[in-house]
């Protein structure tokens, strides 16, 4: 878990060094696909700023043996941040068209 945090960090650096540098990219999408697309962005958006306080918490209860209260809280981050990263993704896919 430690390791999945550290490589979460790392690409969160390097997406955040990667925009400052580029910028935003448009959505060229058309029709349907377009509110799909930003559905799914905003949840994206607005459950990876809350996603980073939670793992923090988490990761800090597991590294103190905070053994109930770190289940209790990971029981809600680890869905979190499957969202997140498959959502990650899927609107690279969308914006990208790989």
């Amino acid at each position: 878990m430690v390791a999945a945090f550290v490589v979460s960090s790392l690409f969160l650096v390097s997406y955040l060094y990667y925009h400052y540098q580029v910028g935003s990219v448009a959505f060229t999408g058309q029709g349907w696909v377009r509110g799909v697309y930003f559905t799914i962005l905003i949840t994206h958006i607005v459950l990876a700023a809350v996603i980073l306080p939670l793992a923090l918490t988490t990761l800090y209860r597991a590294l103190r043996g905070r053994w109930e209260l770190h289940k209790r809280i990971a029981r809600l981050t680890l869905p979190l941040w499957l969202y997140v990263s498959v959502t990650g993704v899927v609107i690279y896919w969308m914006l990208y068209g790989l």
